[in-house]
């Protein structure tokens, strides 16, 4: 009798799938608008496009990125004053009535949260052009939209292409681009926190999403010390970190390769005292406590963060003590179904000792 004949040795059907979808094309580099229309000829969205920007990235890029495409595209432009479910119905009207074939997203973390979302619901392609490195959402699939109940994640198209003009992000406040860099540092935990829900909770888990956001957080505290105001090279290591976190996440489906405790303190701290600061800069903070909780080298974020400027005290963010011990305890409320190191029963005391230790020398 042949092994082929004994069930219990045959293989099965292997039916799992997953549909990943990423940029086509990313420039990173000086002077990267300019070179906009051979991007676009690569990808071929379409002639017509909306080009959402802010009140001030207009001034910054958005009038730039409509001067080199003039005479070859047709370009309807709309500004994206705010972020809520009113712009959103305009933005997206204005699209269908241009007869829009693709987004251009211009600005920072509202425009191109906006140009995403629009992108998500006409079905139609989205570029990402952003001014500055605040944060890894230039490139996720996932866009961050204010509630009165706080922030919350929703689905939404990755871009089709990303234009990152070092240039201009270098020219943006160094507190956006220190928010960045504290965004993509909060990795660690965020990979610790899903491994940890891989092994208690039999969470799926990706090897691959987690070595590649793993590897970005690395790069980012390796290379700190060069990460300076106005420094167009620490401008260009730090969007390339960011454009590594977005696909650690297209990866993995999900956001869980760059969110995990940190995430959930950071949305429970703007849901006590909303715009309180960066989202960056929140869960810096939340990664050096949570790195505390899982055991690992919090110090060495906490130094990485004070070389690249930023804030690793409540005191330098203007937030009172008892606020961010709030935020730790109320954390599991966000995001239930999200296990993290937050989630196993931290207590007042503890929470209350951990807001004291980031003061410690």
């Amino acid at each position: 009798m042949s092994a082929d004949d004994i069930n219990v040795l045959r293989r099965r059907d292997f039916s799992k799938s997953r549909w990943t979808q990423l940029p086509r094309d990313v420039l990173v580099g000086h002077n990267a608008i300019e070179q906009l229309p051979d991007i676009l000829s690569d990808i071929k969205p379409g002639r017509s496009a909306l080009c959402i920007t802010g009140s001030a990235t207009r001034e910054v890029a958005g009038n730039q990125v409509t001067s080199v495409l003039e005479g070859k595209f047709e370009i309807t432009p709309f500004s994206a004053t705010r972020l809520d479910p009113g712009i959103l119905r305009e933005a997206e009207l204005a699209g269908k009535k241009s007869g829009a074939e693709f987004i251009i997203g211009v600005g920072g973390g509202r425009v191109i949260d906006t140009a995403k979302i629009v992108s998500y619901n006409l079905d139609i392609p989205f570029i990402s052009i952003p001014t500055a490195a605040s944060h890894d959402g230039i490139v996720s699939g996932r866009a961050t939209l204010p509630t009165e109940n706080g922030s919350v994640s929703v689905e939404a198209h990755p871009p089709i292409a990303v234009v990152a003009d070092t240039g201009i992000i270098a020219r943006a406040p160094h507190r956006l681009l220190a928010s960045g860099c504290a965004d993509v540092i909060s990795n660690y935990t965020a990979i610790l926190d899903w491994e940890l829900a891989h092994r208690l909770r039999g969470e799926e888990i990706s090897e691959y999403a987690v070595a590649l956001s793993r590897m970005t957080a690395e790069i980012l505290v390796q290379n700190s010390g060069m990460i300076k105001p106005g420094q167009e090279e620490g401008a260009w290591i730090v969007v390339k970190a960011l454009v590594s976190s977005g696909v650690a996440m297209s990866i993995a489906g999900s956001s869980r390769p760059a969110s995990g405790g940190e995430h959930k303190f950071g949305h429970a701290l703007e849901r006590i005292m909303p715009g309180v600061a960066l989202h960056g800069e929140i869960c810096g903070l939340g990664a050096i406590m949570t790195m505390y909780l899982h055991g690992g080298d919090w110090r060495s974020i906490r130094q990485s963060l004070i070389r690249i400027g930023a804030p690793t005290t409540p005191e330098q963010l203007k937030i009172p003590n008892e606020v961010i011990v709030e935020a730790l305890l109320s954390a599991k409320d966000i995001r239930p179904e999200r296990f993290t190191i937050l989630d196993t029963g931290i207590t007042r005391e503890s929470a209350e000792h951990l807001v004291q230790m980031l003061y410690e020398e």
